[in-house]
């Protein structure tokens, strides 16, 4: 890692990594990852928090986790700060109380969720699903034209422009993208930013009562008024991530082992960093 290498890339490689779900028990167990990401949320960069929290929000994921997460020092405090702090964008306080909450709730259903920790922290990343936040709803696309990185920077380009878009994470072998929105933002607003790229066009997901996927087109007179975005940071681009697609791992370097080393260099970084 140069001498160059700041917050931001630090946090943004801290991100990707708790992405996938084969590294979230080993950053957690680390001595310097889980305490910089709570220093991070303290950042004076808003991009910094933001990816902080999507970071933590991730390794939340994993429930085995949680306990941990909740008593490491000054975890529930920072996201409390986050959440009211005056400057905080909206998506991003909402975003620190869902973690929150979730955190919160950590240890009181351990006995029924005893034998769902091992598929919960091996299952592929599906951001935010299944979240307990009224304030907030999950829609799954799927997107014909959905092919490769060009595609999916256009995407996603096009979703950080809707104000009321938390978070989404792409599922590029399925061509889908699961996206996590403020529960009074319509589906179509979605439908209409993926149409507006003119190259893809995004179909609602959605289940049946007998649990079976059925492809639900937006109708073509169903164009919403798009509200911009103007008071979020800047979502961390992926570049730097060499992984397109869901199977694979979205580690620095493509595999757990070399993941882990870089995180260890990371929490070295972290060590002699914290000075803002």
């Amino acid at each position: 890692m140069s001498a160059e290498v700041d917050a931001l890339t630090v946090v943004n490689q801290l991100r990707d990594l708790a992405a996938d779900p084969l590294n979230r028990r080993a950053i957690v167990e680390d001595h310097g990852c889980l305490p910089g990401l709570i220093l991070f949320l303290d950042h004076p960069n808003p991009q910094v928090v933001y990816s902080a929290l999507l970071a933590v929000r991730y390794l939340a994921e994993c429930r085995a986790n949680r306990e941990k997460m909740k008593g490491e020092l000054g975890m529930m405090l920072s996201l409390q700060n986050v959440m009211q702090k005056s400057t905080s964008p909206g998506e991003t306080k909402l975003l620190a109380s869902e973690i929150y909450e979730i955190l919160q709730s950590a240890g009181k259903e351990e006995a029924e969720q005893a034998e769902a920790d091992a598929a919960s922290c091996r299952r592929k990343a599906q951001f935010f699903l299944g979240s307990n936040n009224k304030r907030a709803k999950t829609v799954v696309l799927h997107i014909d034209g959905l092919d490769d990185s060009t595609r999916r920077s256009l995407c996603e380009e096009a979703l950080l422009k809707i104000r009321g878009v938390i978070s989404f994470t792409f599922q590029m072998a399925v061509k889908r993208c699961v996206v996590r929105i403020r529960s009074d933002l319509k589906a179509e607003a979605l439908g209409t930013a993926i149409k507006s790229t003119k190259v893809m066009i995004a179909q609602q997901v959605v289940k049946t009562e007998d649990g079976d996927e059925l492809m639900v087109p937006f109708q073509e007179d169903s164009a919403v008024l798009v509200e911009e975005n103007t008071d979020i940071p800047d979502y961390l681009p992926e570049e730097e991530s060499p992984s397109q697609e869901q199977d694979k791992a979205v580690t620095r370097v493509g595999s757990i082992t070399d993941g882990m080393g870089w995180l260890s260099t990371a929490a070295n970084f972290l060590s002699r960093s914290f000075y803002w």
